[in-house]
C-alpha cells in the first residue's frame, strides 16, 4: 500500500505592515544572488572613486590614484593634430591671401579649417549655412552684397578687427544718425525720406512724397554716406539702397524704423580669439561661399 503524500502547508510570509486598499506588502527576502551583486557594486563604486577623479573639491576634483584625465587626453589629441598641421598652417600664414586658391592642397585645408572655425564661432550670427538672419542685422554671406567690401583683404580685415566694437581700436567704424529721435526730422519728414528710399530701390511708392524725401535725403546729409544715387559707400559700411538686399528689412515700416532710430550693428574682433591661420582659413571660407570679389 502506497503512503499517502503529506500535504505541506504553504510558508507564511510576514508582511511589512504596509497596506493599500486592502492589499498587504509581503516582506519576502531578496534573492541571495541579487544581494551579492548589490554588495559588489558598492565595492566597485568605492574602488572607482579611489582610482579615478570623482569627488568635487573647491577648485578641482580628487585626481584619483591612476591620474586619469579626459581633459588631458583631449588636450593631447589637439596638440597632436596641431603638430601634424603645423607646416601647412605656417604655409597658410605665409601665403598671400589671393594665392591660396592656386595651391590645391592649401586651398583644401583652408576650406575645411575655415568651415570648422565658421561653425564654431560665426554660425551663431550668420547661420550654419552663412545665410544670416533676415531682418535682424546679421548679413547674408552667400550673396554678392558686401557692406565693407568682399575681397579677401576686406574680409580678412573685417574678421580680424570687427565692426563698431569697443575692444579693438582698429575696428571698422561708422554711425548712422537717429534722424527721428535726435530732432533732425519729424514723423512726416521721416516718412518722406522712407518713401524716397522705396523709390531708390524700385519698390512701390508715392511719387509726390518721395520727391519731398529726395530733397531731405540731400539736406540731412544722407547722401554723404549713401551717395546721391543711393548706391552706398563701402568705406563707411553704408548700404546700397538701390538693390533688393536689406540687412534690417526693406518694407516701408522697417525703413521708417531705421531712419527714426538708426542702426548700429556690432561684430567682435576675432584677433584675440583666433590665430592668424584660423582667421585666414575662415576668410577664405567666407570668400568662397558666394559673391567673393
Amino acid at each position: 500500500m502506497c503512503a499517502k503524500p503529506v500535504k505541506k502547508e504553504p510558508r507564511q510570509v510576514e508582511t511589512t505592515g504596509h497596506q493599500w486598499d486592502g492589499i498587504e506588502e509581503l516582506n519576502n527576502p531578496l534573492p541571495r544572488w541579487w544581494v551579492w551583486v548589490f554588495y559588489a557594486t558598492i565595492v566597485w563604486g568605492i574602488g572607482y572613486t579611489v582610482a579615478y577623479p570623482a569627488w568635487p573639491l573647491l577648485t578641482e576634483a580628487t585626481p584619483g590614484l591612476l591620474g586619469a584625465s579626459t581633459r588631458a587626453d583631449v588636450a593631447a589629441e589637439i596638440a597632436a593634430v596641431d603638430a601634424a598641421n603645423a607646416d601647412i598652417k605656417a604655409k597658410l600664414v605665409a601665403t598671400d591671401l589671393n594665392a591660396i586658391q592656386a595651391d590645391a592642397d592649401l586651398a583644401a585645408f583652408a576650406e575645411r579649417a575655415g568651415a570648422a572655425v565658421f561653425r564654431t564661432n560665426c554660425a551663431t550670427c550668420h547661420g550654419s549655412g552663412a545665410a544670416g538672419f533676415e531682418g535682424k542685422g546679421y548679413p547674408n554671406l552667400l550673396d554678392d552684397d558686401w557692406l565693407w567690401g568682399g575681397t579677401m583683404e576686406d574680409i580678412h580685415l573685417t574678421i580680424t578687427h570687427g565692426i563698431r566694437n569697443t575692444t579693438d581700436p582698429d575696428a571698422r567704424y561708422s554711425q548712422m544718425p537717429a534722424f527721428g529721435t535726435d530732432g533732425t526730422l519729424d514723423e512726416v519728414q521721416v516718412a518722406q525720406v522712407a518713401e524716397h528710399v522705396l523709390a531708390l530701390s524700385g519698390q512701390e511708392h508715392d511719387a509726390t512724397v518721395a520727391a519731398a524725401g529726395a530733397t531731405l535725403f540731400v539736406d540731412t546729409g544722407c547722401n554723404g554716406c549713401h551717395m546721391d544715387d543711393g548706391t552706398g559707400d563701402r568705406m563707411l559700411g553704408a548700404p546700397n539702397l538701390t538693390d533688393a538686399i536689406w540687412l534690417y528689412g526693406g518694407s516701408r515700416e522697417a525703413i521708417i524704423q531705421t531712419v527714426t532710430f538708426a542702426r548700429f550693428g556690432v561684430m567682435p574682433d576675432w584677433s584675440k580669439r583666433l590665430t592668424e591661420d584660423e582667421i585666414r582659413a575662415v576668410a577664405f571660407y567666407v570668400h568662397g561661399r558666394g559673391g567673393g570679389e
